[in-house]
């Protein structure tokens, strides 16, 4: 798995794990009497609010690590392109010598 892969698989188990333990929190703080439970409730919202928020940019990031992998990968298929095309023209002006050497091998016989 390549590294930009890998780290949006660890993003993204993050982002799970950290609702789940959000999630629990709210719960044990919601058995309290119900004077602390509604300041409680009006803190989760707000705390919600903050948590859209980072998912949201956390989803920009993710989506420009995306971008990123992608120009990588154009970038890396350009380079297997030029080393291809130089070993193509190495093997070529190899192929010419090997046949000059010969001619000239011959000529001498």
């Amino acid at each position: 798995m390549s590294r930009p892969m890998l780290l949006v698989c660890l993003l993204l188990i993050l982002i799970i794990t950290s609702q789940f333990e959000w999630r629990q929190q709210l719960v044990s703080d919601m058995d309290t009497n119900p004077a602390e439970s509604q300041k409680q409730h009006q803190i989760s919202k707000r705390e919600e609010g903050v948590k859209e928020k980072i998912i949201l940019s956390q989803e920009k990031s993710i989506q420009k690590l995306n971008e990123v992998v992608k120009s990588l990968r154009e970038q890396l298929q350009q380079c297997r392109s030029s080393n291809e095309t130089t070993w193509n023209a190495t093997f070529s002006s190899l192929s010419e010598s090997m046949t000059e050497l010969e001619r000239q091998h011959s000529l001498e016989d």
